[in-house]
């Protein structure tokens, strides 16, 4: 059973922002953009930030691939938190740091949306935390399945958005925001959403 954090402790986590992870990706300059945004916003908040970086025997450390995208890079001050699996908790010093801060809220972006972004978000409800995904702040490829069927990375990204805004856990708030939007001290969502983002949980689809 997962331990339901009270409170509403920020924290912003940056997942595999790296050239090789970012090649060939949907819309990479905007995203990376906007990832820079949240970053930003949360440093002059003076919320923590916490950057994720992957390798594997596809993506060597070291490499010029497993380097940070242009334009973003951790602060000497900011951890950084580095991964082999799709999860950015498994076999990670992430708890510890998020339990150091006393982080209870993760807001979340990053790539590729269907790989280590949503294994991580769901990792992260799973674990007890709040989350909100930057809806305009995570990206994938298009992806060619061996049957021929082509899922579009807009396609993809739109359903993660979806599927964070909807999805319900006991005790724990999920929702969506834009980089220019996300509201760190607001689990779920932003403040004052006027658009839908943040929803009444008795509305979802299906769970009547």
């Amino acid at each position: 059973m997962a331990t339901v954090r009270s409170g509403n402790k920020g924290v912003l986590l940056v997942v595999d922002m790296q050239a090789g992870v970012l090649n060939g990706t949907w819309d990479t300059a905007r995203i990376v953009g906007n990832v820079s945004r949240a970053v930003e916003r949360a440093r002059t908040l003076g919320v923590p930030v916490i950057w994720v970086q992957h390798a594997d025997e596809e993506l060597v450390r070291g490499s010029p691939e497993w380097q940070w995208v242009h334009g973003l890079a951790p602060a000497k001050d900011e951890p950084v938190i580095e991964k082999r699996f799709n999860s950015s908790f498994e076999q990670t010093t992430l708890e510890e740091e998020l339990a150091r801060l006393g982080a209870t809220h993760i807001v979340l972006g990053g790539a590729a949306s269907n790989w280590c972004v949503r294994a991580t978000a769901y990792a992260a409800l799973d674990r007890g935390y709040d989350l909100t995904l930057i809806r305009d702040g995570h990206t994938t490829q298009t992806m060619e399945l061996d049957d021929g069927m082509r899922i579009e990375a807009p396609r993809i990204i739109d359903e993660l958005n979806a599927v964070m805004t909807w999805v319900r856990y006991p005790g724990r708030t999920s929702g969506t925001a834009t980089a220019e939007q996300v509201e760190f001290g607001i689990p779920g969502g932003k403040a004052g959403s006027a658009d839908g983002e943040h929803r009444d949980r008795t509305s979802v689809p299906g769970s009547s």
